[in-house]
């Protein structure tokens, strides 16, 4: 596809013409963006938000621009139920945890980021996790998903690849996808699966940077819930 093809058919540059400063708007509250969910148990489709609020849609694969990704780290004293609670001690940097005595916990010394603390024994108790903070064709807010400690392996090798490559993951449109995996114990769970689709366009990508420092200014008020392991 040549450039100009590609600008003039890209639904990014389409909504930058109606581009707001969400940061501004959502100073003082608690930003509720939309979000996207990997499947348990190695399911192969995420769940997106579609129309309906209450009825999400099935994508085995979806394609975004990643806007802005950072660590967090959650531990939950009980086993996730399924629920959206906030966590026992949550760190929006992997780095300083607050529990929920509102005590500041140092992550590196905590016990429960230690191997073998968790109730099997064979892990941590406190999950290590990245939020990452996605913006999909045709749509002017961000959207969340919450990359689980089995996906960060394969993340990792994803930006590692781009670096190699001289690019940020802010300057590509990424497809994801799911594979079935399983664990030391014999645990099936759903692996997140990353690739470029395409880069950027120089118009494009001058959009893309204002939605990637409004996502990182905001990003310390969005709540850690837990969204599954």
């Amino acid at each position: 596809m040549s450039k100009e093809l590609t600008v003039k058919e890209s639904k990014y540059l389409a909504t930058s013409n109606g581009m707001m400063d969400f940061a501004e708007e959502t100073d003082g509250l608690t930003p509720n963006l939309e979000r996207i969910k990997i499947p348990a148990g190695g399911g192969l489709a995420f769940e997106v938000p579609g129309d309906d609020p209450n009825s999400p849609d099935m994508a085995k694969e979806f394609e975004a621009v990643i806007l802005f990704h950072h660590p967090i780290n959650t531990y939950y004293k009980d086993k996730y139920d399924g629920s959206n609670n906030p966590p026992d001690c949550g760190s929006m940097d992997g780095k300083v945890g607050i529990n929920s005595d509102g005590e500041v916990v140092e992550c590196a010394k905590c016990p429960f980021s230690k191997f073998g603390s968790d109730e099997g024994g064979k892990g941590k108790a406190c999950k290590q996790k990245r939020r990452l903070y996605l913006l999909r064709e045709g749509e002017m807010l961000p959207i969340l998903m919450t990359l689980p400690t089995g996906s960060l392996g394969e993340f990792s090798k994803y930006i590692m690849r781009l670096l190699n490559k001289g690019k940020k993951s802010s300057q590509v449109v990424t497809k994801f996808s799911l594979k079935k995996a399983q664990n030391a114990t014999g645990i099936n769970y759903s692996q997140a699966m990353f690739s470029v689709v395409r880069d950027l366009v120089d118009e494009e990508q001058a959009f893309i940077g204002n939605m990637a420092q409004q996502a990182k200014s905001i990003a310390q008020s969005v709540e850690t819930v837990d969204e599954g392991e």
